[in-house]
């Protein structure tokens, strides 16, 4: 750690922001969720072929990845079986069947029969029984449910890694040319751990009695095993085709004297193969190929970078004024989700969070309604996010208010202008507000490091710029206080140089917080 003055520190922060990209933007990633039914609804074979999508031949090798209906057989062994874990002490899981009308019996009865031949059940003598129970489905007919509630109740939670987000989308950096495949849902198509099979038991009103081979819908940890099954046939594939539960992301740049399409279609081959090997099937309708933007866990991702869903920008800017506490605390929960696209959002919402407080009187008062406006102006002129960049140096602006701290994880681009990859940002505890200013500053030199550690610890020296310049005197002072001490000493495994910048120039970092 290093503390250095700089007088030619750069004043300008030139962000791309989002209309910048609005050209090079597909139709298909366009925000109204009208536009994103039809995608879906148009994206089918004949669809492809007339766009012209490169995609289309390989896809049409590999038909059978993407069937209208999934292959009703025994899934093969992919080496990851549904397993339940019962909590110590636990008997037997019993719920008694109860009568359903005589279309439902008839609809169950059907079900288990198809499934029978398919091999994904059989008759049962296990002292296990959970009801079976029939749901209306939106486009007419019955979806055959099984109420598993006590067995859930004493099953262990897995404790399965789910995949970060963050760490899906940093992958991404660098590339050029993206595909989204949607897997169908896992149900029936991974097998169970055979001496768990009894106790998925199930009854029928029609006094049948049956145990699943295979891991049906409603059980608990069912997503998980789901997830850890993809992950597991994906690894080696996992470099340019990471996954979250049922979705894989493909992307690839140009290399090796290749262009990123002819790259992309090498990688989706791959992709195509291992689905083929371990009978994994797609939902050709919600696919996308061969795409300068994609939807990703939430946000869309292009060569530019990272922004926020346009369908969740809309729906925070065009919710009402909350009338209730529930209210501003639902519009809140959406809004924090975005929080690393706001540059000064702890600071923005504080007088909204002190409505929430216990025992807080709700009186709407123009404070409120100007943090409130505050919060949708700042989301709907969010910049695009760049992805981090391991080959560039990164570099953290910070600060701190009375109220709350804040910082921005910052990179230059291939065309040299200062990019944000996130924003970071939260209110003061009480006894903070009460610290000296340099403390305060240091606080949130501290809070940067920690949010953004994994792309900071190790790293070659990067900088820190605060406009404070009582910071360098402050860390150097033989008189320390046991809380900078114990900072200073946190602030050691990191390799940085703290740079004053003036205030007036510092334009970032003054917005972080205020």
């Amino acid at each position: 750690m290093i503390i250095a003055s700089d007088a030619a520190v750069s004043q300008g922060i030139n962000s791309v922001g989002v209309s910048e990209d609005k050209a090079s933007r597909p139709k298909s990633a366009e925000p109204k969720s009208a536009r994103r039914e039809e995608r879906f609804e148009t994206q089918s074979w004949e669809a492809l072929r007339e766009s012209g999508n490169p995609v289309y031949e390989t896809a049409r090798e590999f038909a059978d990845v993407f069937p209208d209906k999934i292959p009703a057989e025994l899934p093969a062994d992919r080496g990851v079986r549904h397993e339940i874990d019962l909590a110590p002490g636990t008997k037997y899981c019993v719920t008694r069947q109860w009568p359903l009308p005589r279309d439902q019996v008839k609809a169950i009865d059907d079900f288990f029969e198809s499934r029978r031949q398919a091999g994904h059940v059989r008759e049962s003598i296990s002292p296990h029984s959970s009801p079976t129970f029939c749901v209306k489905k939106a486009t007419g007919g019955w979806r055959i449910v099984h109420a598993f509630n006590k067995l859930n109740d004493a099953t262990i939670p897995a404790q399965t890694p789910i995949p970060r987000k963050d760490m899906v989308l940093d992958s991404m950096s660098g590339s050029t040319i993206y595909s989204a495949i949607d897997l169908t849902d896992g149900f029936y198509q991974i097998l169970m751990r055979e001496g768990d099979i009894p106790l998925t038991a199930v009854s029928t009103p029609s006094g049948m009695l049956w145990e699943w081979l295979v891991m049906p819908q409603g059980l608990k940890n069912a997503p998980a095993t789901f997830n850890r099954m993809v992950s597991h046939v994906l690894r080696p594939l996992r470099e340019f085709a990471p996954s979250y539960f049922d979705d894989i992301f493909v992307h690839s740049r140009a290399e090796g004297g290749l262009s990123a399409v002819e790259v992309h279609l090498r990688h989706l081959r791959q992709v195509f193969q291992v689905m083929r090997a371990n009978k994994l099937y797609a939902n050709l309708k919600k696919c996308v190929f061969c795409a300068p933007e994609i939807p990703v866990l939430g946000c869309y991702v292009s060569k530019n970078g990272v922004r926020a869903d346009p369908e969740k920008v809309s729906s925070i800017c065009s919710w009402p004024t909350p009338t209730h506490p529930t209210e501003l605390r639902q519009w809140l929960g959406m809004a924090n989700y975005l929080h690393k696209y706001t540059k000064n959002y702890a600071e923005l919402i504080q007088p909204l969070s002190s409505l929430l407080k216990k025992d807080a009187l709700w009186e709407w008062r123009p404070e409120h309604r100007k943090a409130f406006d505050a919060v949708k102006e700042s989301l709907a002129s969010a910049p695009i996010l760049m992805l981090p960049d391991d080959s560039k140096p990164f570099h953290v602006v910070c600060d701190a208010s009375d109220f709350a701290i804040g910082c921005a994880l910052m990179q230059f681009d291939d065309e040299g202008r200062e990019r944000v990859v996130s924003y970071q940002s939260r209110q003061m505890k009480p006894a903070e507000r009460n610290y000296p200013v340099h403390d305060k500053e240091l606080l949130a030199m501290r809070y940067a490091l920690i949010k953004f550690r994994v792309y900071l610890l190790g790293e070659q020296t990067f900088a820190v710029y605060t406009d404070h310049a009582s910071l360098r005197t402050a860390m150097k002072s033989p008189h320390l206080s046991q809380r900078m001490a114990r900072w200073l000493s946190f602030f050691a495994e990191y390799n940085f140089v703290v740079h004053y910048k003036p205030g007036k120039n510092n334009i970032l970092a003054d917005a972080l917080s205020r």
